[in-house]
């Protein structure tokens, strides 16, 4: 098996980027997850980073679908936020620019959690 490596100063030639979480974007979102871990409501994540989006998906137990996906959208961020709370059928739960803003539609949900 050969392999060729193509050089091109091209720029348009280049690998598309990906979108992922940084370090501050996760730190909000992992301490949710901790504190619905604790309640009993959440038990898995996981975590795609694709081509324009990165999405964080909250499962309740792993062979399902997940609960909610929080996803990152640098396109929309002019428009109507980059951030946003998916819901299992698919319904945008909330939509904004600033992620804690986001999150509180799922702070509401563990609020709930502990009480019952």
């Amino acid at each position: 098996m050969t392999l060729h490596l193509h050089s091109s100063n091209n720029k348009n030639d280049r690998a598309p980027e990906q979108v992922a979480f940084h370090r501050t974007e996760l730190s909000p979102i992992l301490s949710l997850y901790g504190r619905m871990v604790a309640a009993g409501e959440w038990r898995d994540y996981g975590i795609s980073c694709l081509r324009e989006v990165a999405v964080f998906s909250i499962f309740r137990r792993t062979a399902e679908m997940p609960l909610y996906r929080i996803e990152k959208r640098p396109k929309m961020r002019l428009k109507q936020g980059m951030y946003s709370v998916v819901g299992p059928n698919g319904q945008v739960l909330r939509r904004g620019h600033e992620l804690g803003a986001v999150l509180r539609v799922l702070e509401r949900k563990l609020i709930r959690a502990v009480d019952i």
